[in-house]
């Protein structure tokens, strides 16, 4: 037993506490902006209408929501099974635990810039995939296996619209170039937006199914863009990309 601003707690009480505060923290941080948080209000206004139309007495009303909120659990999976799927992975990686950061070397950062840079020069168009903690063993297997250094020009040429693997993502795992032509998940967003293709789209959806770090050059603006964690960021240069990956890949 021990006492806090006079109040006495057991140490298993406290340690249940914190574990369950520690959940909570994570789970705040996973949905964070993104649309499971619109979803999850709404949820609370159903319950908020639950209780008042129980005080009420609006029986129908209450019945339904009543009958609603039975299957409360598999609402929440059917509702929320990326997000559910996404944090099982991370967890299972190590996301919510205090794992080591990883680190890129910076002579193959410099590679990757130039390649990207170059490729954007000429308007090559490009998708690049960096694995970080959750494995993407399923979408290397469906790609060409290349298993090479990280060179720009070895980059370069995998992209040229001439060569047979350009129409599809590098992924890169362990700072080597694991394989090519990779078939990417298509995120809902940016659906009808004229000015985002199929490669920006491909880009959101990996990064919305897993912690990796998604390089986009367009090949109609030459524009470089980057997706992490669902969120996609444009308009890169040199300078900012070289610092965003590096960032991200520290975290």
């Amino acid at each position: 037993m021990f006492e806090l601003f006079g109040i006495q707690f057991a140490w298993q009480a406290a340690l249940d506490i914190g574990i369950v505060a520690f959940i909570y923290y994570n789970l705040i941080l996973l949905v964070r902006g993104t649309r499971a948080v619109a979803v999850v209000y709404g949820l609370l206004l159903v319950l908020v209408i639950y209780f008042v139309s129980s005080r009420l007495n609006l029986f129908t009303l209450n019945t339904l929501l009543g009958e609603f909120l039975n299957s409360f659990f598999l609402v929440i999976i059917i509702l929320f099974q990326k997000d559910i799927r996404k944090g099982l992975s991370q967890l299972g990686t190590g996301r919510f635990w205090f794992m080591k950061s990883q680190q890129i070397e910076e002579k193959i950062l410099d590679e990757l810039v130039l390649a990207v840079i170059g490729m954007a020069k000429e308007r090559v168009g490009a998708i690049i995939v960096l694995e970080k903690n959750v494995p993407l063993g399923d979408i290397i297997e469906r790609g060409v296996e290349i298993d090479s250094r990280i060179k720009a020009e070895l980059l370069r040429t995998i992209f040229h619209h001439d060569t047979p693997l350009h129409d599809g993502a590098v992924v890169i795992r362990g700072g080597r170039i694991s394989a090519a032509s990779c078939i990417l998940p298509l995120s809902g967003k940016l659906r009808g937006n004229t000015m985002f293709g199929t490669r920006h789209r491909a880009a959101l959806g990996i990064s919305e199914s897993s912690d990796a770090i998604t390089i986009v050059v367009s090949e109609e603006r030459g524009e470089i863009s980057i997706a992490i964690g669902g969120r996609l960021t444009t308009s890169l240069d040199e300078v900012r990309l070289r610092r965003v990956v590096k960032n991200a890949l520290e975290r």
